[in-house]
C-alpha cells in the first residue's frame, strides 16, 4: 500500500528532495499534504503537480493568492500556523515529514504524535526545545520518531538490531563548514555570503549559517541525547571534512559501527519514509577508490564557541536548550540581515542565556513562554549592541 505523506515545509531543501524521492517511487508514496511559509509560486506548482488533498500557506497574507491560483484544482487551501499543525494530525496521513525550520516545528510534531502518526523528523529544533517531553509522549503513544538529519539517520541505522547492546558513546561527524581551521580573529571579519558557501551540503540559509558557526552540530548533539536516550558525556563531535562517514556508534565492547555514503540528503529522507524497509534507488554510489583518504580532526571549541555553548546548555537541561534555540534564531536572522557580526552571534546567545530564568522541569506551556520571552530578551540585547561584548 502507498504511504500517504504530509510534507511540512515542502518548498525548502528537505521538502523538495522528499518530492524527488516520491517521484522515484510513485507506487510506494503519495502526497497528501503540502505546506510552505512564503513561497507561493513553488507551492502552487507543487500542488498542481502532486494534487494533494490539502495545501497550507503559513503566511496568512498570501492565502488569497494561493487560493486563486489553485481555484481550478481539487485541493483544499488553508493558511496560518495552526492549520499547518492541524494537517499533521489528519486521519488520511500515514507519515508526517517535518521539514519546518526552528520553533515552528514543535506543535505539528506533537499533533502528529497525539494522533498516532509516524514522524520523519528533519526539524532538529523540536527535540532541542522539548526533547524529553516529545520523546516521552512518543513512547506513551507508541509513535515512531524516525530521524532525517544525516547524522541521526546514521546512528539510527547503526542501532538497528542492537537494541539489547549498551552504547558506550556516539560520534557525530561535522564537515567543519566553510571556516574549518580558521581562528577567532578571522571569523570576526567573515561576511554573510562567505558563511552561506557550504563545502559539501546544499541547505537552507538558516541551517547553513548554523553549520558555519558549528551551532548546528551543538543542536544535533542535544537532539541525539533525546532521540537515543543518552547522557551528555556519551556524545562527542569530530570534524570529518569529506562528509562520507555520517556518524558512528561505539558499543561497550569497543566495536564501532558507522554509516557511510555520499553527502546526499535524499538517502536519509528515503530511509525515513520507507522505514523499516530499504528501497532500491538510482542514487550515485560511494566508491572508496574515489576517496582514498578519510580524515578526522578534533572539534575546535575555542574558535567555534557555539559548539561549547550547546554542550553547556545540554548539561544544564530544563528549559535552557529552548532558550538556546530561540536566542540562536534571533542571532542568525540578525546576521543574515547584517545587523550582527559572525562572532557576535555567540556573545548575543551567551548574554541571553545568562539573563534567562531556569525551569528545571518545564511543561509544554513553559516551552512556549520561554521561547517568547527569550526572543524578546535577545532582541533587546540586539537593539542595544553595547551590551554585546
Amino acid at each position: 500500500m502507498q504511504k500517504r505523506v504530509a510534507i511540512l515545509g515542502s518548498t525548502g531543501s528537505i521538502g523538495t528532495q522528499a518530492l524527488e524521492v516520491i517521484d522515484a517511487h510513485p507506487d510506494l508514496f503519495s502526497v497528501e499534504v503540502l505546506t510552505a511559509n512564503n513561497n507561493v509560486q513553488l507551492l502552487v506548482s507543487q500542488a498542481k503537480r502532486y494534487s494533494p488533498n490539502v495545501v497550507v500557506i503559513a503566511n496568512k497574507e498570501k492565502y488569497n493568492e494561493v487560493k486563486d491560483k489553485l481555484a481550478d484544482e481539487p485541493v483544499k487551501v488553508y493558511s496560518g500556523g495552526e492549520a499547518v499543525a492541524q494537517t499533521a494530525s489528519m486521519s488520511t496521513v500515514d507519515i508526517v515529514l517535518s521539514a519546518l525550520v526552528g520553533f515552528s516545528g514543535l506543535k505539528p510534531t506533537i499533533e502528529a504524535i497525539n494522533a498516532g502518526i509516524a514522524v520523519a523528523l528533519a526539524n532538529k529544533e523540536t527535540l532541542v526545545i522539548a526533547g524529553e517531553y516529545v520523546m516521552e509522549l512518543a513512547a506513551k503513544k507508541h509513535v515512531p520518531i524516525i530521524p532525517v538529519d544525516s547524522e541521526h539517520s546514521a546512528i539510527f541505522q547503526c542501532l538497528q538490531g542492537e537494541y539489547n547492546n549498551p552504547v558506550e558513546k556516539i560520534t557525530l561527524t561535522a564537515s567543519g563548514g566553510p571556516f574549518r581551521g580558521k581562528s577567532t580573529d578571522f571569523l570576526k571579519t567573515v561576511t554573510c555570503c562567505e558563511a552561506l558557501k557550504h563545502p559539501n551540503w546544499d541547505m537552507g540559509a538558516k541551517i547553513t549559517i548554523d553549520s558555519a558557526s558549528m551551532m548546528n552540530k551543538g543542536l544535533e548533539a542535544i537532539e541525539a541525547r533525546w532521540l537515543f536516550n543518552l547522557k551528555p558525556e556519551q556524545i562527542e563531535v569530530v570534524v570529518h571534512p569529506q562528509s562520507i562517514v555520517h556518524s558512528m556508534v561505539q558499543f561497550y565492547d569497543g566495536s564501532i559501527k558507522a554509516q557511510l555514503g555520499l553527502p546526499d540528503m535524499k538517502l536519509p529522507i528515503q530511509y525515513a519514509l520507507g522505514y523499516p524497509n530499504r528501497i532500491s534507488n538510482k542514487f550515485k554510489r560511494f566508491d572508496f577508490v574515489d576517496y582514498p583518504s578519510l580524515t578526522f580532526e578534533r572539534a575546535d571549541y575555542d574558535s567555534f564557541k557555539n559548539l561549547k555553548i550547546a554542550f553547556d546548555v545540554m548539561n544544564m537541561g530544563g528549559n535552557m536548550p529552548c532558550v538556546l534555540n530561540a536566542a540562536n534564531e534571533v542571532a542568525v536572522e540578525a546576521f543574515l540581515n547584517s545587523r550582527l557580526g559572525f562572532v557576535e552571534m555567540s556573545y548575543l546567545i551567551m548574554e541571553t542565556i545568562e539573563k534567562s530564568s531556569f525551569i528545571s522541569n518545564p511543561s509544554y506551556d513553559d516551552y512556549l513562554t520561554t521561547d517568547t520571552v527569550t526572543r524578546s530578551l535577545a532582541t533587546e540585547f540586539l537593539n542595544d549592541r553595547k551590551k554585546i561584548v
